[in-house]
């Protein structure tokens, strides 16, 4: 049975924390949408949802049935997981499903640890940082699906929920495990119903992993999973995989872009001359299908020794200019082509597959009909390998906002 069910909010988030579980100890499954079945046996059980954006209702009623199900497996502690970049504008959904799991498992209260500090991503004064930058000036301010330009935590949550929005500042988390649960007692006695808490050291997060083991729900980043994941082991052992590992990998390795991100884009940049690529324009060419057919038609003329990138990642005045021809239909067009892209690929035998950006993961997945991916290696912090046994494919879930400069080439780097 799970020790610990993580909810997340976003497929390619799932990966992320996922594989930070898996590479602290914890024999780990991903699980696409909320599960149909019992969940495969393994310590941790991680349930992606794609809830990020859309209506708030259907936000809660996944996240729910995905509570459901770990509760059903006696998880002892549930994560709700969102992007380090906390990705949820005040009209955000992030407030509505934590209000609903709240509500869900009684807790009345849940502590929110954002910060990630590998990743570059660490909370002061209740304000996320992206580097050296606050939120709103660290490019995610022209986010066309999630703009962030408040970089105050508790005022974003605070704008999407009824409930009171409280700060546990770094003075009382470098005071250790036991002043930050006299604190978190505290503000859940005097009617809090949500502790953003400061953080931007690895010993903050096992700090703070400490003081919320006895809390049912937490809220955070890929961060504070890892801590979480060595309070609920203690001291027992790695247990070996339920399955057997993966076969190696075998046949062409490709990257398909399509994230909208400041770090993807660098990412492409620096790859461009580094590894054959192909940049699509669905402004020129505004039909899925035909992005799809160039894109499969220049994949079969390139040498199948090398990795190929295939992006459809575009800065925003390109990406405001699409949405001005297309509307509604801008986003799920560039997705489906690239998600067709990859059941091309496949049945030419491709073997590895890295996808940057999460609604793009979705689309994938949901084109190749995967419903649960084994974590395997890490790429970078955040970016893993996994393996889809149905297809027998091994696939890196990439968020837009993470992995170093140099990861598409690193993810091959044999």
């Amino acid at each position: 049975m799970p020790l610990l069910g993580c909810i997340a909010d976003s497929i390619a988030g799932a990966t992320e924390v996922a594989g930070a579980l898996a590479k602290a100890g914890m024999d780990t499954v991903q699980v696409i949408g909320p599960p149909e079945a019992a969940l495969p046996e393994a310590e941790a059980a991680v349930v992606a949802l794609e809830i990020r954006t859309g209506p708030a209702a259907a936000a809660v009623a996944g996240a729910l049935a995905a509570c459901e199900a770990l509760q059903g497996a006696a998880s002892r502690q549930i994560l709700f997981h969102h992007a380090a970049t906390f990705d949820s504008t005040p009209a955000g959904n992030i407030g509505p499903v934590a209000d609903a799991l709240v509500r869900r498992l009684g807790t009345g209260f849940a502590p929110v640890c954002p910060a990630f500090p590998a990743a570059g991503r660490t909370v002061y004064q209740g304000h996320l940082f992206v580097g050296a930058s606050l939120l709103s000036e660290s490019g995610m301010e022209r986010h066309p699906l999630t703009p962030m330009r408040d970089a105050s935590l508790p005022r974003l949550l605070g704008a999407q929920t009824d409930g009171a929005v409280a700060l546990v500042p770094v003075t009382v988390v470098e005071a250790g495990a036991a002043a930050i649960r006299r604190a978190l007692t505290g503000l859940k006695e005097s009617g809090r119903r949500y502790a953003v808490l400061d953080a931007f050291t690895e010993a903050h997060l096992l700090a703070i992993a400490a003081a919320t083991a006895g809390q049912a729900l937490v809220l955070g980043s890929t961060g504070i999973a890892p801590g979480l994941a060595a309070i609920l082991r203690g001291d027992a052992p790695p247990r070996p995989s339920v399955t057997p590992w993966v076969p190696p990998p075998q046949g062409r390795a490709a990257v398909l872009a399509g994230a909208l991100t400041r770090a993807t884009f660098a990412q492409i940049g620096f790859a461009r001359d580094r590894m054959p690529t192909l940049e699509l324009d669905p402004l020129a060419t505004p039909d899925a299908a035909a992005l799809a057919r160039q894109a499969l038609d220049w994949a079969a003329e390139q040498p199948p020794e090398w990795p190929l990138l295939i992006a459809a990642s575009a800065p925003p005045d390109r990406v405001a200019a699409l949405r001005a021809r297309l509307g509604p239909a801008a986003g799920p067009l560039v997705e489906a082509a690239l998600a067709e892209t990859a059941a091309g690929l496949a049945a030419a035998g491709l073997g590895r597959l890295m996808v940057a950006g999460s609604e793009t993961a979705a689309a994938v997945l949901a084109r190749l009909d995967v419903r649960t991916l084994r974590i395997g290696a890490e790429i970078d912090p955040g970016v893993h390998w996994s393996f889809a046994e149905a297809p027998g494919l091994h696939l890196a879930l990439k968020p837009g906002a993470s992995g170093s400069l140099d990861v598409f080439l690193k993810a091959f780097d044999d």
